[in-house]
C-alpha cells in the first residue's frame, strides 16, 4: 500500500493508523498537521485549502514511494485536507511502517517535507482583524 488522498472530510487519525498494522512491522511513525491559531505573530481564525487534485495525487503517490525505497519502509499513506479548517482540526496525515523505529522516523519527515514543497496544495490563512493571504510551501 503507497496511497495518497485528498479530502474535504475530516481525518480521522486512528481509523488511519489501523491500515499500517502489520505484524511484521516493529514501528509505526505518524505525523499530524494541526491547524494553530497564530502564525508570524498574527492570531488565525481560519485556514482554507486548495489544490489541483490529480496532479496532487499523482505527486504525493510519487513521494510514498520514494520514501518506500530510500528508507527501508513497508508501507506509506498520507491524507491532505482540502475545503476550510478550523483551528485544531488536522490538515495533514503521515503515517508510515517499518521493521525499525529509524526507517519510520526518517520516512515519516521526508514524506512530510516533501509534501509541502512539490504538491499542488495552497493554504490560505484567515485573521482575525478579517484579512487573509496564500501562504508559499503550505502543503
Amino acid at each position: 500500500m503507497t496511497n495518497f488522498s485528498i479530502t474535504s472530510e475530516p481525518i480521522v487519525s486512528a481509523e488511519l493508523i489501523i491500515q499500517l498494522e502489520d505484524p511484521d512491522c516493529g514501528a509505526v511513525a505518524t505525523f499530524s498537521g494541526i491547524v494553530r491559531q497564530h502564525n508570524k505573530d498574527r492570531e488565525v481564525t481560519q485556514l482554507h485549502y486548495q489544490s489541483y487534485k490529480t496532479l496532487a495525487v499523482k505527486e504525493g503517490n510519487k513521494i510514498l514511494g520514494e520514501a518506500k525505497e530510500q528508507f527501508n519502509i513497508v508501507n506509506a499513506l498520507c491524507v491532505h485536507r482540502v475545503g476550510d479548517l478550523n483551528i485544531g482540526e488536522t490538515a495533514v496525515w503521515v503515517g508510515v511502517n517499518a521493521s525499525h523505529r529509524d526507517a519510520a522516523f526518517n520516512a515519516c519527515r521526508y514524506v512530510i517535507d516533501e509534501i509541502k514543497t512539490r504538491v499542488p496544495i495552497w493554504k490560505k490563512e484567515i485573521y482575525v482583524d478579517g484579512d487573509s493571504g496564500w501562504l508559499e510551501g503550505a502543503g
